[in-house]
């Protein structure tokens, strides 16, 4: 089983799942897993169709936000995030190779609401320092 890690009550990351690990996450009480990796990035990954199809059996919602590097930090790429956590049921596991990706994406959503030191201190708690992310979260954090 990919490990599990809680970021918030309604809201944790994972690396890469395999087909067998859906139902583990129905077992732990998820209701939702949200895809964050490209299809086509390693061999091994299971397709977005494959994950939908093994989250489906499982009675789990599912969606596929495939996101790069390249638009990490893109407003739309954050808004996407942020509204797909707002509109599934949770709690929800979103996913991608390694769980920094998404850990990366819940960090600059929630630091308008978390504030910055907040954000930084509960990412390093669960094993993902994004200090590098810094002036970004600062900015988000500011904004509005």
């Amino acid at each position: 089983m990919a490990k599990i890690v809680q970021l918030e009550t309604d809201l944790s990351v994972a690396p890469q799942l395999t087909e067998a690990d859906f139902a583990d996450i129905a077992a732990r009480g998820f209701r939702s897993v949200v895809n964050n990796r490209p299809d086509g990035e390693a061999r091994d990954q299971l397709t977005a169709d494959e994950a939908q199809t093994a989250a489906r059996r499982q009675g789990l919602e599912y969606r596929h936000q495939p996101v790069t590097y390249a638009i990490l930090t893109d407003d739309a790429t954050v808004d996407t995030f942020a509204r797909l956590r707002e509109e599934l049921p949770g709690p929800i596991l979103f996913y991608c190779r390694s769980g920094t990706r998404c850990a990366s994406l819940w960090a600059l959503a929630s630091a308008r609401r978390l504030g910055t030191e907040r954000t930084l201190e509960i990412a390093a708690r669960a094993g993902y320092d994004l200090d590098g992310l810094r002036e970004l979260l600062e900015d988000r954090a500011g904004a509005g």
